[in-house]
Formats: structure tokens, sequence, C-alpha cells
């Protein structure tokens, strides 16, 4: 699909796809790193929201997402503006959506909660938006706070990018999640996907991923990676 493309290149131009030396919360030592608290600008913020909505789009038409009004959560605090701009994009795209996010801490004056936005409802279908999942911690964190709110059915988690890395075992964090609360996630783009695009091509004159950069990465897949 188009759009993926699209979004590798407009995270390397806002400086969120970064390729180097770096170290994961894990300790790994891993050649390219998934900033997302790089995006600053409201153009960018804006065109992120309309690649989480083609990403949900495009799983609705294929079955992944079940079609109906659906309630993205963000989770907070970086899951916020995701589910804002996806519900804006969604929303002039014709697709019907509501939003909401949790609080850090509960409110314990005025109308009291621990979450801002729609109030869920029995039933509702909500998407989690995330940018980029490492263990699945803040996933899992979220779901108590989902089912205190309501008997709400999570269709989904999506995310930037899916990094294909093992967690203790030998299943990625994606495949943890499916296996133990029946959450699918689709990614708008993987780690492969981004390799394909950027291999031995130029993005505004500079070629990112070159023979060497590429025989790193698929290096550190072999040794990290799972599918």
């Amino acid at each position: 699909m188009q759009y993926k493309d699209d979004f590798i290149r407009f995270m390397v131009r806002s400086g969120v796809l970064l390729f180097g030396d770096f170290t994961t919360k894990s300790g790994r030592k891993t050649p390219y790193f998934i900033n997302t608290g790089n995006y600053r600008t409201g153009a960018q913020i804006a065109e992120l929201g309309g690649y989480y909505a083609a990403c949900i789009r495009e799983n609705m038409e294929n079955g992944g997402i079940a079609k109906g009004e659906l309630t993205l959560f963000g989770p907070a605090y970086k899951g916020i503006p995701l589910a804002v701009s996806a519900a804006i994009a969604l929303s002039q795209g014709g697709t019907p959506v509501q939003y909401c996010f949790n609080r850090k801490e509960a409110k314990d004056h005025g109308e009291g909660g621990e979450m801002i936005g729609c109030r869920l409802k029995d039933g509702d279908q909500v998407l989690i938006t995330e940018d980029v999942v490492t263990a699945g911690t803040a996933v899992r964190e979220c779901l108590p706070l989902l089912k205190k709110a309501a008997a709400v059915l999570v269709e989904g988690l999506i995310i930037s990018v899916d990094r294909m890395e093992r967690g203790a075992g030998d299943r990625t964090a994606i495949q943890e999640l499916l296996e133990d609360y029946g959450i699918r996630t689709f990614p708008i783009v993987t780690v492969r996907d981004i390799i394909e695009c950027l291999h031995g091509k130029a993005v505004d004159g500079k070629v990112y991923i070159d023979d060497a950069a590429r025989a790193g990465m698929e290096a550190y897949m072999a040794e990290h990676c799972a599918g």
C-alpha cells in the first residue's frame, strides 16, 4: 500500500525514524530507533493521524477490524494525541468515531473518574492507539481501566511500527497480547517494510539504509526478532 511507504518517509523527515547506535529499554544495542516524541508540529500530528486512519480503514475493509462506530482509546500520555488525531482524520473521511483517554491520577472532584472524552458503555468497540509496543506494558495496564468503565469489546491495537522483537521468551509482545488477551495488533508498518522501502533509496537526497546498514539490521533481526 502506498500510504505505508509514505509513512516511512514521513517518519524519516520528522526525525522519528533514526539510524545509528542506540540502546533500547531492554538493554539491547539496536541500529535503528523510533522516537515518536520527536513529532512537534500541528502539521505533523495531523498527517500522523491520517496514517493511523488509513491503517484502520484498510483493516476494516479486509475484515480485521469490525465495521461500525468505534471508540479510539489513547493511553496517557503518548497515546492521547494519536487517538485524537486519528479520530479527526476518520471523522473527516466519513467514518463515525469517538475517542477517550485516561488520567494518570483519578479526579476526585467535579464528576470525578479516570477517563476523559466519551463515556464508555457496554458493547462499545474500542481500538487502543499506541506508538510502538516493546513489552506490551502500557496495553496491559489500560485493560483494567477499560473493563472498569464498561463491558467494552477491545477490537485491537493500532501502532506505528512493529519491531517484530521477542520479549523474554520466544514470543513477541504482539504475539503475547494475542495469546493472553485475544487482542490483535495492527501496525501501520513493520521493520521489514522499513528495510524494503528505504534500502538503497534516497529520501531528500540521502540514503539512510545502504548495504552495510541493511546488513546490520538483518543481523539484529536474526538475533532478536521473530516472524
